[in-house]
């Protein structure tokens, strides 16, 4: 009897998620492949034949989103909002993290708290009297404005995050460089931001993804419409082409082609960056 339920365990529960792995994996890159495939037939048979894959080859619905959509000029708004506020997300958030990791004073327990709140505090909050302020000082409809908006939506989750990295270094390493003479700030550039790259890149590519796909702050911040990013393009595109599937398709894959990529690219980094924090934490 015990060894025909040892032979008889092994097997099911791995079966059972595989199965269940395939079912999900089947689930989420349906609609992807869905989107490839109808942006690259061709616009009759999009009417044709709207879910069959791969029935064609033809780049004339990206060619329409392209010059048509203006999607190349989307392409470039967005990266001129998502490249700016991550870098400042990340500058801020590892030079705030170190001080509020290894450097003592008065207060800094409660500024902590203070700066993690604001992880509480849900951006619809303070959406409607942060555009009457920004109108105020003259930065609607502005690059400067509004990436200083986008990284303002990041800061405190990235202080919490590279605060962990940094607690949990060993003092020693201070100690040592105190003791060869390095200021301050040679000891955070020089000693301990190597020690933390890991932390960096995870939260530069976690915050890249959200500016990227950010729709609000954008729609509220450019009532003009200058330096549209591609998620404002594509909502645009759509209400002007609610019937034209290839297009549309062709502008869904190029908003999200960038960011898939560059997940891709960097997934391994992004894992350890976020198990090694949650570890420390």
């Amino acid at each position: 009897m015990r060894g025909r339920g040892r032979a008889y365990a092994p097997g099911r529960p791995g079966m059972g998620r595989n199965l269940t792995l395939g079912l999900l994996a089947l689930l989420t890159l349906f609609p992807v492949i869905l989107v490839v495939s109808t942006t690259l037939k061709s616009a009759q048979d999009v009417r044709v034949n709207p879910f069959g894959l791969f029935s064609s080859f033809s780049l004339e619905n990206l060619d329409t989103a392209w010059t048509v959509g203006d999607f190349d000029s989307y392409l470039l708004n967005s990266v001129l909002l998502s490249v700016p506020s991550t870098v400042i997300v990340v500058v801020l958030s590892t030079m705030a993290g170190y001080a509020f990791a290894r450097l003592p004073f008065p207060g800094r327990t409660l500024a902590f708290y203070l700066v993690v709140f604001g992880l509480l505090v849900p951006f619809f909050a303070y959406m409607v009297p942060l555009y009457f302020q920004m109108r105020s000082m003259g930065l609607l409809d502005s690059l400067v404005g509004v990436n200083l908006v986008l990284a303002s939506t990041q800061l405190s989750f990235g202080t919490w995050f590279m605060r962990a990295f940094f607690s949990d270094l060993p003092t020693e390493l201070e100690q040592a460089g105190r003791m060869d003479g390095a200021s301050e700030w040679q000891l955070f550039r020089q000693v301990m931001v190597p020690l933390v790259t890991s932390g960096m890149g995870a939260l530069a590519v976690f915050t890249f993804l959200q500016q990227w796909n950010n729709f609000l702050v954008p729609l509220l911040y450019m009532p003009s419409g200058d330096y549209r990013p591609l998620t404002l393009g594509l909502y645009l595109f759509i209400g002007g082409r609610s019937v034209d599937a290839g297009p549309l398709a062709a502008g869904t894959l190029i908003t999200i082609l960038p960011v898939v990529v560059l997940y891709v690219l960097l997934q391994r980094q992004v894992t350890q960056g976020f198990l090694s924090g949650a570890v420390k934490g």
